[in-house]
């Protein structure tokens, strides 16, 4: 009787793993449906002048930033200060296209140098990547290296 009970045990542990097996082949890790940028960011800026640090998001075909959900950039720095700290999807330079249902948010936030060395942009992004399927939230840090001639 013992092997009879292991095995429908075993039976059903197995039917049940044949059963979700093709939910789970179905899910989309949510990081593969975009990529972030810093292209454009000023890596190198004289003392006293302007710099500018640059975020894009680049979502893939089938995906898009939910437009509902909370958008937020925090913006740091050392040895040089952001025009602004906190930014939200408005503070996002693109602009939707008439007919144009989503758009890959930009930011381009200017920051100024005080003095020689070596600096830092440090951001945190916080947004929501959806498809017809998912809404997952997603967090990326960044630290970029800025000299200061």
């Amino acid at each position: 009787m013992l092997r009879i009970s292991r095995f429908t045990s075993v039976a059903t542990v197995l039917a049940a793993l044949a059963w979700t097996a093709p939910a789970l082949a179905n899910e989309v890790d949510p990081t593969s449906l975009y990529e972030v940028s810093t292209e454009g960011t000023s890596t190198q800026v004289k003392a006293g002048e302007k710099g500018v640090f640059v975020l894009s998001i680049k979502t893939k075909e089938g995906a898009h930033v939910s437009e509902e959900a909370p958008l937020k950039l925090d913006v740091k720095g050392t040895q040089l200060t952001p025009a602004k700290e906190k930014l939200g999807r408005e503070d996002s330079v693109s602009k939707k296209a008439a007919g144009q249902e989503f758009v890959d948010p930009r930011f381009e936030v200017p920051f100024t140098t005080a003095s020689a060395g070596k600096g830092t942009v440090d951001a945190k992004l916080t947004f929501f990547i959806c498809t017809e399927k998912i809404c997952a939230r997603q967090q990326k840090t960044f630290s970029l290296p800025v000299e200061v001639l």
